[in-house]
């Protein structure tokens, strides 16, 4: 078992130690041990907190030895994207310009992981900023099924780590698809919840009214407990949502039956390849047997237009939120987000009105599109992953950068509407294909029932990358 346990889900694992089966002390040594032998060469943390993570391990077994079980992450190790301040541990966003700040406090999912028991390994590198390119004082991810191949971005960090093994859980953010594009490629589940359902106290910005808070792990029951001690409202985040939360594993026996699955086939099968179409109609028809029922819709059919407004929202928010540092310390920014920094600083009021404009209507028409179903089928991403150069990393922006790319990710961060991101299959090549199931506002439960039911029909979420035993 011990072979292995680094694979284990949440789930799992929670059960042996509850039952001191296996002690927290014990799992958190394992886990450092692995990072130790194999992170050097995937490159997924930025801050290893051994002592930390130890402190932490001693506590959560002494607790569970005196009957203190505070519930399914007391003693599971986890790691946390580099964006989210962690007390007394530098938190350097990706950049060169924070890498010697330490916060003073904790971010609201760092005090919440730490009321519920879990074990912080460290923080996992991201792109610089939580943009698409990374600084040269940073380290590029691996992805661990192809070297020099796309991680993901921004939550590079936290999809290598969740899919080799390297924590049980880890936390992302997405802002136009940087959980759902690390988790698609890199074989893992990544769930973005409703905007606001988590708060955002504590995580630095990229832009402030597209960013999400959520985690990845490897299966949609783990990333149910993981959402279920995240969520909530917090004084310290005026934009995080009232709403209570529910149980959010309450109806994950319920099954699909009955439930009504949209499904627009241009929108899941334009510009992407043949195995990948292949997969996502495999995934379809799965649903259909498991009792859903399939109806046709229509994605805004204007989604190109109302894309080309994400650069200038989030380039012109990325400015603001770096506006203590940039462009006064501009040679310490990377070629990548420092262009983008400049872009955002010459768009006009009128360009980021007009862009939020378009926001508003791409909105109106998913909004539209979701009437009558309870859920939308696309894929998470339109492509697996692929090869990935240092000049691709570090920049500058490739003159190529289409923003149609992010269609299947871009319009759900536009509406706060919570999405999953699941492995559906592998392409020809091997590498990991992932479908995505679009919910209502805070449909959290149901995306973890119909995204549970699918995982126990199939066994794509089971297997791991080679070479990373």
């Amino acid at each position: 078992m011990s072979d292995q346990l680094h694979y284990l889900s949440i789930s799992e694992l929670s059960k042996l130690i509850e039952t001191k089966v296996i002690s927290p002390v014990e799992v958190t040594k394992l886990l450092l041990s692995r990072i130790t032998a194999i992170d050097p060469e995937l490159k997924s943390y930025a801050t290893v907190m051994v002592d930390e993570a130890m402190i932490e391990a001693e506590k959560a077994e002494e607790d569970i030895m005196k009957g203190k079980y505070r519930g399914p992450l007391h003693g599971v190790p986890i790691a946390i994207k580099d964006l989210c301040f962690t007390k007394g541990v530098r938190t350097m966003g990706g950049t060169a310009v924070l890498e010697d700040f330490v916060p003073e406090f904790d971010s609201t999912v760092v005090e919440k992981f730490k009321e519920a028991g879990a074990v912080l390994l460290g923080k996992l590198n991201l792109t610089e900023g939580a943009m698409a390119g990374y600084n040269p004082r940073r380290d590029v991810p691996q992805n661990p099924w192809r070297k020099d191949h796309w991680p993901g971005a921004s939550s590079s960090g936290s999809g290598v780590a969740t899919a080799a093994g390297l924590a049980f859980a880890t936390l992302g953010s997405d802002t136009g698809g940087s959980i759902r594009h690390p988790a698609a490629v890199c074989g893992t589940v990544g769930l973005k919840p409703t905007w606001g359902r988590v708060s955002r106290y504590g995580v630095l910005d990229l832009a402030q009214s597209l960013d999400h808070v959520g985690p990845l792990t490897r299966t949609v029951i783990d990333a149910g407990l993981v959402m279920q001690v995240i969520s909530g409202e917090d004084p310290n985040d005026p934009t995080s949502l009232l709403a209570p939360v529910p149980n959010l594993l309450e109806t994950v026996n319920k099954g699909l039956t009955g439930l009504k699955i949209g499904w627009d086939q241009e929108y899941s099968s334009q510009d992407i390849e043949t195995d990948f179409t292949e997969a996502m109609s495999a995934a379809l028809n799965i649903m259909r047997d498991l009792g859903a029922e399939i109806v046709e819709v229509s994605m805004p059919k204007r989604l190109r237009e109302y894309l080309a407004a994400w650069p200038v929202l989030c380039s012109s928010e990325a400015a603001d939120a770096h506006r203590e540092f940039f462009p006064d310390r501009n040679n310490e920014y990377g070629l990548w987000f420092k262009e983008w920094l400049e872009k955002g600083e010459k768009f006009s009021s009128k360009d980021y009105v007009r862009a939020q404009e378009a926001r508003m209507l791409c909105n109106g028409e998913l909004y539209k599109t979701m009437k009558g179903i309870d859920l939308l089928l696309c894929p998470s991403s339109p492509r697996a992953a692929y090869p990935y150069t240092e000049e691709d990393a570090y920049g500058p922006i490739p003159k190529n950068r289409d923003p149609w790319d992010s269609r299947f990710t871009v319009p759900m961060d536009f509406s706060g509407l919570p999405t999953i991101a699941m492995p559906c299959g592998f392409n020809k090549d091997g590498l990991p294909l992932s479908c995505q199931l679009v919910g209502h506002r805070l449909s959290e439960p149901l995306l973890i029932q119909a995204g549970s039911t699918y995982q126990r029909a199939t066994d794509w979420h089971t297997y791991r990358p080679p070479g990373w035993p």
